[in-house]
């Protein structure tokens, strides 16, 4: 691909059921076996607006790879980059795009037109629900029934359960914090999250009804978020991970690097699903930024431990290492993530999240897996790395910079990264 920061290069694109571009997949089969390929790098993107920013961040992330691979004699590298359909939420800022840096924000806030557009494209949502809610988000009326009838409108963008796959995610993959309980209530729980964030917009730092708005809005945010996770695990397992069993079939030799960004680092685990217990080619899986449980590959919940995660133990399936890297400055999984899913079973409060029963990978690593390592980032980077099991490596070193209310969750356009990738993978000898 023109302009493309490492070669050879391409893209594996999927719909939401996890259909694959046949053309595409087809390309990348022929071109890895044509070239000789030894190595092949797949980066999963997160929320995310088109293909153009998409593939951007490919080409960001993967400008250190060339310099890297060309320590490593022998090895023939190629890169792909999956697209899927999910948003990003316009104006939300994202480190190292410019493009991306948020506007200051409308007084009163409203749903603009690139996030309605984005909406209705993407969860989907019909049109005339989506001018509603842009209509009721910019009166801001100090009706409760109004209020109530937005939250109403919002509950009904909720996603079916995907046919023939496993609906729980270690217990919190699932919607009911925005489809039951009180309207009210659970506005004002998000509008107390961002507020102790410093995310919540000054315009809705007036009454009570103001403040439950600016709730309001989160909820949807939250609906198009757990509508991206779902959509997620169904492209993981129903689409590159028969993608990359049919690749191992004609490339035989190729080593496999999987790599996922937020719900990317979703969609790679759960493409495990759909491999061999045996035979795979993946030479290590590292999560960026993980939005999902860090209970998922756990064969016993601490909280039930009659049940294990949504991906019990299919970490064996990797000849190398599943490698997690968290960081504590991100916000985006360190309160809203784990106050979403605890809002599921009614707990109180909001305090300690981090290290409870609904915390992220991405922020504090792989959870109830034994054996598990936890190192940082610097031992990572120095022979610290183990060459199989689960990893936890705290990154919080370099993934640092982000405002709210997202945090560092999108700064993960690092060499260092880059590094653990191919360390997980053994392309690079351990050390520096």
């Amino acid at each position: 691909m023109s302009g493309m920061s490492a070669e050879p290069y391409w893209e594996l694109t999927f719909d939401a059921d996890g259909d694959a571009d046949a053309t595409e997949r087809d390309a990348l089969i022929r071109g890895a076996v044509s070239a000789g390929l030894t190595d092949l790098v797949v980066f999963a993107h997160g929320w995310n607006n088109d293909r153009p920013m998409a593939t951007a961040l490919y080409s960001r992330f993967y400008a250190p790879f060339p310099g890297l691979v060309a320590r490593a004699p022998g090895v023939r590298m190629g890169y792909a980059g999956v697209i899927w359909p999910s948003m990003r939420f316009p104006g939300e800022a994202v480190p190292d795009f410019p493009s991306a840096a948020p506007e200051a924000p409308p007084a009163p806030p409203v749903l603009d037109a690139a996030t309605r557009e984005a909406l209705v494209r993407i969860l989907p949502c019909e049109r005339a629900v989506m001018d509603r809610l842009a209509e009721l988000a910019a009166e801001q009326s100090e009706d409760p029934v109004r209020l109530e009838e937005f939250v109403s409108l919002v509950r009904g963008l909720a996603p079916a359960p995907p046919h023939g796959l496993a609906a729980a995610d270690a217990g919190e993959d699932d919607a009911s914090y925005l489809l039951t309980g009180d309207a009210r209530q659970v506005c004002e729980s998000f509008a107390a999250a961002l507020d102790r964030m410093g995310a919540l917009p000054p315009a809705f730092l007036g009454g009570a009804l103001k403040r439950l708005w600016g709730g309001a809005l989160e909820v949807l945010r939250q609906m198009s978020y757990y509508t991206m996770k779902r959509r997620a695990g169904v492209v993981g397992e129903k689409g590159l991970g028969p993608a990359l069993a049919l690749l191992a079939e004609s490339a035989t030799g190729l080593r496999v690097h999987l790599a996922g960004h937020s719900f990317g680092a979703r969609l790679v685990s759960f493409a495990l699903r759909a491999l061999p217990d045996d035979g795979t080619a993946l030479g290590g899986v590292t999560l960026l930024q993980g939005a999902f449980s860090h209970y998922a590959f756990a064969s016993r919940l601490p909280f039930d431990t009659g049940r294990g995660g949504a991906l019990d133990g299919l970490h064996r399936r990797i000849r190398g290492p599943l490698v997690a890297c968290h960081s504590r400055h991100d916000s985006a999984l360190g309160t809203l993530y784990p106050l979403a899913s605890m809002m599921s079973r009614e707990d109180d409060g909001i305090l300690g999240l981090d290290d409870g029963r609904w915390g992220a990978v991405g922020h504090n690593g792989i959870r109830a897996v034994d054996p598990s390592a936890r190192i940082t980032l610097d031992e990572a980077l120095h022979g610290a790395l183990p060459t199989e099991g689960c990893v936890s490596v705290d990154a919080s070193s370099v993934v640092a910079r982000g405002g709210p209310p997202s945090g560092a969750h999108s700064d993960i356009c690092h060499e260092e990264l880059a590094r653990v990738i191919l360390h997980a993978g053994r392309v690079l000898p351990a050390g520096p």
